[in-house]
């Protein structure tokens, strides 16, 4: 691999790298990390900051701190379930994604996608697909919620009800397989709740840390999800209930 392709993987682990840290991790100059950067910088493949660069389709700056951090949290298990749900689809579909971490890498894969339809409530899902222009969007506007960055409250709720997308990818705080899914965030579960009632299938995406934990409330009963999308740690007791009350389990792999 080039130091350039380098350079855009760590990056794409990151969000963003300083130039020390970039020279460090190459083994070079930081004249050199500097030269490549810039060529990076015309490309448009990157984009330059003070003391460092930071990913074109990170949009970190919009990113809060809490945000930020669960980016980093999981990243290659998160990468790998969006993989795996992204290729659930054919590209001509109707979705909804919420507005989790795992799903904004979701989003990050879809946003090539041509004839997409996405319906969202998170103001950061719609930056990262619109990056491309290729899919549609469409946003669930409401009261904003600043901790998610996204839209709930009785209008979002409402707005909700109009739609019957064919798949809805949600993650989730906590999941108890024998139960269902957990949220914290009381303004925004709600339109979990009415899409899941109204989609083809839910599919959820959570990886291995989240199992066996419960948050403040009751999101979605395990029957009502079709599909579960997770990473290898995830422990087999879970994935046999899933199995045994024929939830399909996909086990993305790393």
């Amino acid at each position: 691999m080039d130091m350039n392709q380098t350079i855009l993987g760590r990056l794409d682990e990151l969000g963003e790298c300083s130039y020390a840290e970039l020279t460090n991790h190459l083994g070079v100059s930081t004249m050199t990390v500097r030269r490549r950067v810039t060529e990076l910088a015309k490309q448009g493949a990157v984009i330059k900051t003070p003391g460092g660069v930071r990913s074109v389709g990170g949009l970190s700056s919009l990113y809060e701190t809490n945000i930020q951090s669960r980016l980093r949290a999981n990243r290659r298990e998160k990468l790998a379930i969006a993989s795996e749900a992204a290729a659930l689809l054919r590209g001509n579909e109707t979705i909804f994604i919420d507005g989790s971490t795992t799903c904004l890498e979701l989003a990050r894969k879809l946003a090539d996608f041509t004839g997409l339809t996405v319906v969202t409530n998170s103001a950061l899902m719609c930056l990262e697909l619109g990056r491309q222009g290729k899919c549609r969007v469409i946003a669930v506007g409401g009261q904003y919620d600043p901790m998610s960055l996204s839209y709930g409250g009785p209008t979002a709720e409402d707005i909700s009800r109009r739609f019957f997308p064919d798949f809805a990818f949600f993650s989730t705080k906590g999941f108890i397989p024998e139960e269902g899914t957990y949220e914290s965030s009381e303004p925004t579960l709600r339109i979990k709740q009415i899409v899941a009632a109204q989609c083809g299938r839910v599919v959820l995406l959570v990886d291995h840390t989240k199992f066996g934990d419960r948050g403040l409330c009751k999101v979605l009963d395990t029957s009502q999800i079709r599909q579960v999308i997770t990473d290898a740690a995830a422990p087999k007791s879970g994935l046999d209930v899933l199995r045994s009350r024929n939830i399909g389990v996909i086990v993305a792999s790393l």
